[in-house]
């Protein structure tokens, strides 16, 4: 963590430094701080797909499952548009869990 942040200060732009922030922040439950580095990604590097995900699961763990869909829908936009077929999918399959679409054929 402490490097993390030395390399945010020599670039505090840098998206992949923000997100691993982020991520970091999350697995250690400091929920104030994951969800700080997760919106400043979305705001301000808006396609940097990996945010999404994160960022929805971290919604729904706090309960907020309409902004988690929301953040998934933003998501898949995301991966279409750089056609990221990969993140686009799991983006969806986690859009179907939230808005209860995930069924299975019995």
């Amino acid at each position: 963590m402490t490097k993390l942040l030395e390399f945010l200060e020599q670039e505090p732009n840098d998206s992949f430094i923000l997100y691993a922030l982020a991520t970091e922040y999350n697995s250690q439950n400091d929920i104030e701080n994951a969800f700080f580095y997760y919106l400043k990604l979305v705001n301000e590097h808006p396609s940097y797909v990996g945010t999404y995900y994160h960022l929805g699961k971290l919604y729904e763990k706090q309960g907020e499952k309409e902004k988690a869909i929301t953040i998934y829908q933003q998501g898949m936009q995301t991966a279409r548009s750089k056609r990221d077929m990969h993140a686009l999918s799991e983006l969806q399959g986690a859009y179907n869990s939230a808005a209860g679409l995930d069924y299975e054929d019995d």
